[in-house]
């Protein structure tokens, strides 16, 4: 899968695209497919350490997407592959796969 990577603290210039591997649904959480992501102001903050939230390196940016369920993890029952969703995630949300709980 394809995702926007922030490696180190900058402006939107110094984002890559990078191949990761396809994610997999920890306990309680789904993968989501992504068809949409939002782009917000707090979103260019934290790829520029100016934000509250500061997340390691290297991270995928991203807070809200839109998609179907690809996967859920165990003991997950409100939702099953094929559903569309909405998700905060709080990153990770500019690839082609987010996690969501």
């Amino acid at each position: 899968m394809r995702a926007i990577r922030c490696n180190q603290y900058g402006p939107p210039e110094s984002l890559t695209v990078e191949d990761l591997p396809d994610l997999e649904a920890p306990p309680g959480h789904v993968v989501i497919d992504v068809s949409a992501a939002s782009v917000n102001f707090p979103d260019v903050l934290i790829i520029q350490n100016k934000y509250q939230m500061k997340p390691p390196l290297p991270f995928t940016p991203g807070s809200e997407v839109a998609g179907v369920v690809r996967a859920v993890g165990a003991g997950v029952t409100q939702f099953s592959p094929g559903a569309r969703v909405v998700a905060f995630t709080g990153s990770g949300g500019f690839a082609e796969q987010a996690i969501a709980s």
